[in-house]
């Protein structure tokens, strides 16, 4: 076999097998491996004692993910690398939970079903379960919606700091971060100008749980409201500034309302800013290509490419004036109300 040929042959076996690697990144996260393994090689029977594992199976466990580079072998002992250390749950940057929401039980329900989605164009989520994949998360397993929620506050501590440095608000203003979460990035923003004001808009059980800098008696009591809803249906926060990051991600229609609705809540004038990892954008291409099938699935949406979400933008009727980098993952769209309201489609 030629070199060209092996090489073939054993990057179609390795994707072919790629969904067992994810599962053993799910297992360590659950296990509490990386959170064990000290700053001292360890064997896999000395790790075993530490998380309650078989030895045998715990070393073959390791032994796969030490093939992909997550730990590294060295002899009869594995010792940490920087990817492991992503999976701690005391890593600053941690995307441990991240890795628990990418294997969570419904993505292999869904993940079969994708030549179906391709042939239909449809995920087909919410007629298999009667209800879309957000009510079904929220209602059905609270235990995944929660692993969500902690997931995207992660992946928002990874960019805030350069998404608050470029927005760079300050003054009198009013900033609604749309479908934000726990509000990390709205907390961060409000950090850098104490006149500004704001609002974290998303829906009833996420606010359950928001930063302890928004609570009663956080550092940003009293200057930050909590609003419950669905940017879908509408957005009854007037504001100057709407923020939406990772948020459209639906099917195009509901993108547009989402859009509409903010526009609508807008002052004259306002500025709404949409940041997304753009397929066409990214340095991890394998990433944001895979998370766009997954969105196929579960909520018929997609990752976007710059010129479909340029166009569902400018459709909603705002008026792009920057598109530009964030950071190395993030592209951020500036957009404006048009002063006289613009035609927001109503």
């Amino acid at each position: 076999m030629t070199a060209p040929a092996l090489e073939a042959v054993t990057n179609l076996r390795r994707l072919a097998l790629a969904a067992g690697h994810a599962a053993a990144l799910r297992a360590a996260v659950q296990l509490g491996v990386a959170d064990s393994l000290g700053e001292e090689p360890a064997t896999a029977a000395e790790l075993a004692r530490l998380v309650n594992a078989e030895p045998g199976t715990l070393d073959r466990l390791l032994r796969a993910l030490s093939s992909q580079g997550v730990f590294i072998a060295q002899g009869d002992r594995y010792a940490h690398t920087p990817v492991s250390r992503l999976l701690r749950g005391d890593t600053p940057r941690s995307l441990r939970d991240m890795v628990l929401w990418a294997t969570e039980p419904w993505t292999w329900e869904v993940w079969p079903r994708l030549a179906d989605a391709v042939r239909t164009g449809k995920g087909g989520f919410g007629e298999r379960h009667g209800k879309d994949f957000f009510t079904y998360l929220y209602e059905d397993a609270p235990e995944s919606a929660e692993v969500f929620n902690r997931a995207m506050t992660q992946a928002s501590r990874l960019s805030s700091g350069a998404i608050a440095e470029t927005l760079d608000l300050r003054g009198d203003l009013t900033v609604v971060d749309v479908a934000g979460g726990h509000g990390d990035l709205i907390a961060t923003v409000l950090e850098r100008d104490p006149s500004l004001r704001g609002a974290l808009f998303d829906l009833p059980g996420v606010l359950e749980d928001v930063d302890p800098r928004l609570r009663k008696g956080g550092a940003l009591d009293g200057r930050c409201r909590l609003v419950a809803g669905d940017c879908r249906e509408s957005v009854r926060v007037e504001a100057d500034v709407f923020i939406l990051k990772n948020v459209l991600e639906w099917d195009d229609a509901a993108t547009v309302a989402a859009l509409r609705n903010v526009a609508a809540s807008a002052r004259p004038g306002g500025r709404v800013v949409v940041i997304e990892n753009l397929v066409d954008g990214s340095p991890e291409t394998g990433f944001t290509t895979a998370m766009d099938l997954l969105l196929l699935l579960n909520v018929d949406g997609r990752k976007h490419l710059r010129r479909s979400l340029l166009r569902l933008v400018e459709e909603a009727g705002l008026t792009v004036t920057d598109v530009r980098p964030v950071g190395p993952y993030l592209h951020m769209i500036d957009s404006r109300v048009p002063e006289g309201g613009g035609d927001t489609g109503r």
